[in-house]
Order: structure tokens, then C-alpha cells, then sequence
């Protein structure tokens, strides 16, 4: 009788002090769980920034100014192209905030046709290189 005492204490121990336990880690696992909703939000706004910076920079390689500036370069303008998508997001961005800014100058008269074109093609040469690299 005292063997089965001792086996029900332990068992009614072990389930009060169990139980507490397990509750908070259900709710610790409710709480840090991100909805798929929340997931699918972050990748669309991921995706349509990096959508934006890819257009931006294509336009600017595509503009007749550039195209004259890497011919002038001796820069397979198509290369140069194919190569922007390779880019990773923070490398796209970055490059495609200065393209606008250097569009921006120039048809605001801030910069002349060569500093233009001197921009064009160190961001051309730019993205080859790090396309290379990686």
C-alpha cells in the first residue's frame, strides 16, 4: 500500500509540476510564429521593390545616352543587361538609386553629357564586376 501511495505521489507531482510547464511553451510558440499571411506580404514587398530597382536600371542602361556611352566604352551593352538581374537586392538598389539620381541631374542641367556618360559607365562596369565576382 505504501509502494502504491508513493507511485500515485509521484505520478499527481509530476503532472501538477508538468503541466505549468507546458502551457507556456504552446503559448511561447503561439507568440513567435510568424502567420504565412505576414510571410507572404514581406516576399510580394521584396519582390515588387526589387521589380522596381530592376526597371530602373534597365531603363537607364536602355537610354541612347548609355547606349552611346558603352559603345564608347567598348561595353557589350547586352552583357551589361543580362547581368542586372544576377544583381542581389541591396546591390540593385544601390545601383539603380544612383542611376536615378544621375537621370535626375542631368535632365535637370546639373551634369553635363560626359559626367553622364562617365557615371553610365562606371555603374555598367560596376555591375560586371560584381556580377563576376560572384
Amino acid at each position: 500500500m505504501q509502494r502504491f501511495t508513493s507511485i500515485a505521489f509521484a505520478i499527481l507531482f509530476a503532472l501538477l509540476v508538468g503541466a505549468p510547464l507546458a502551457a507556456p511553451r504552446a503559448t511561447f510558440a503561439q507568440d513567435h510564429v510568424v502567420a504565412p499571411s505576414d510571410i507572404q506580404k514581406d516576399v510580394a514587398g521584396v519582390t515588387a521593390t526589387r521589380q522596381k530597382n530592376q526597371a530602373q536600371l534597365e531603363e537607364f542602361v536602355a537610354s541612347p545616352e548609355a547606349q552611346h556611352a558603352l559603345k564608347s566604352a567598348h561595353l557589350d551593352s547586352g552583357q551589361v543587361k543580362n547581368a542586372i538581374p544576377q544583381l542581389d537586392n541591396e546591390e540593385l538598389a544601390r545601383l539603380s538609386a544612383r542611376s536615378e539620381k544621375a537621370q535626375k541631374d542631368f535632365a535637370g542641367g546639373n551634369i553635363s553629357d560626359r559626367d553622364l556618360l562617365i557615371i553610365l559607365v562606371a555603374i555598367a562596369a560596376l555591375i560586371l564586376i560584381i556580377v563576376a565576382v560572384h
